[in-house]
């Protein structure tokens, strides 16, 4: 793998740096987006009990809050529950905007990884054919080894792009995804927060 590095050139450092970056990126991602920390079961049944019986006091509200994203989303609701029903709505719309960009968290990165590393190959390449075409004009083409194996470390810098390029790419479309199923399931639970509050929904 050194040796690779080595007989790609100088911009195989970008490349290596842009790999270990999307790999950090998928790590932390996989981590973060699981849906039993972002939408923990249950949570919704749990706190609606408390806030019948009123005993959700500020420190509780305080812990649900910092648990999971979908406990912030649920937490701005039940603050502003007594001031009406569009206003509970308003916060609940305003909190999950806010977590909706947090979840995004690094994909942004990501989605460039998967769009330069290609490029910073193709640059690597072209540079590399360069070189080979200069050795021709002073070797001439009689040394065959001499310009195969130029090539072939040219083509080096295509292929790790290209190593690099497509798994960033699967993946960045996979937290997309997963994000978007997220999303919806934390707005059904807290259309679910604001109808039973507000005696529009009979419990599950």
């Amino acid at each position: 793998m050194l040796e690779l590095v080595k007989s790609g050139g100088w911009l195989m450092m970008p490349i290596v740096a842009c790999s270990v970056i999307a790999m950090a990126i998928c790590l932390e991602r996989l981590w973060t987006l699981r849906a039993s920390s972002v939408a923990p079961a249950g949570l919704l049944g749990d706190l609606l009990a408390a806030f019948r019986k009123g005993k959700l006091e500020t420190e509780q509200l305080a812990q649900i809050r910092n648990n999971s994203p979908l406990g912030r989303i649920m937490v701005a609701g039940i603050k502003n529950a007594n001031h009406g029903r569009d206003v509970m709505k308003e916060s609940i719309e305003e909190a999950a905007s806010e977590v909706i960009h947090e979840l995004e968290r690094f994909l942004s990165p990501l989605g460039t990884i998967a769009a330069i590393t290609p490029l910073l190959g193709l640059l690597g390449t072209v540079i590399g054919m360069i070189k080979v075409f200069n050795e021709i004009m002073i070797q001439g083409t009689g040394n065959a080894s001499v310009l195969a194996g130029g090539i072939s470390e040219a083509l080096i810098t295509t292929a790790s792009g290209l190593a690099v390029a497509i798994p960033a790419l699967i993946f960045h479309r996979f937290f997309l995804r997963r994000i978007d199923s997220l999303v919806v399931s934390m707005e059904q639970q807290a259309v679910k927060l604001v109808e039973m509050i507000h005696g529009q929904r009979e419990e599950d």
